[in-house]
């Protein structure tokens, strides 16, 4: 009769416990995605106004730019910054590399699991699309894709260049780990007009 009874506890606890997990990766999905419906509203705000507009009033960072993938049905907005609360909204553009539509690289990362899982399917000569702050977009090419180790420095190019990063392997149990998935695109010469 105890030992039913341990059973019975047991089997309650761990339901109660994966049940748990569950609701905390859905919570953390459903995060992402409503975040972007508010970043896109404040991004339309900086391409009226050409000012820096807050997603929501507390928040610490804002948008700098939208990321277009169309062969994987990618429509994004880039946030100010990619520290670890940044990530929980959106793919973040690291300060200190170029801005979107700058001279020179830009970095933009963000997680494997919710915004860039989508760059283990990556290949070369993908197109991408990027929206600057002036409006304009710039169209990139995938060059090259690479796993490095985390202090691996993305030098700056004398070619506009994007590097896309998030963390590697995609199906890592634990979050974190030492590598990086690289994606690596150049600018095209032409400028591509997008419906928005």
């Amino acid at each position: 009769m105890i030992r039913i009874h341990y059973r019975t506890l047991l089997f309650w606890i761990a339901l109660s416990l994966s049940l748990w997990q569950l609701g905390q990766g859905a919570y953390l999905h459903t995060k992402a995605l409503l975040a972007q419906q508010l970043i896109k509203d404040a991004w339309q705000e900086t391409l009226q106004n050409l000012q820096h507009n807050k997603p929501w009033p507390w928040a610490d960072t804002w948008p700098v730019g939208r990321l277009q993938v169309p062969a994987h049905n990618i429509d994004l907005y880039v946030l100010a910054g990619d520290s670890g609360r940044t990530l929980a909204f959106g793919p973040g553009h690291r300060f200190g590399t170029a801005l979107p539509g700058e001279n020179g690289t830009s970095l933009i990362s963000a997680h494997r699991d919710t915004h860039f899982r989508f760059l283990k399917h990556m290949t070369t000569g993908d197109e991408i699309l990027l929206q600057g702050l002036d409006g304009q977009w710039q169209r990139y090419r995938v060059s090259t894709s690479a796993v490095v180790h985390e202090s691996h420095a993305i030098a700056d190019s004398h070619k506009n260049t994007l590097a896309l990063v998030t963390c590697y392997p995609f199906n890592a149990i634990m979050p974190g780990g030492p590598l990086r998935f690289l994606v690596f695109a150049t600018q095209q010469e032409t400028q591509h007009e997008v419906s928005t």
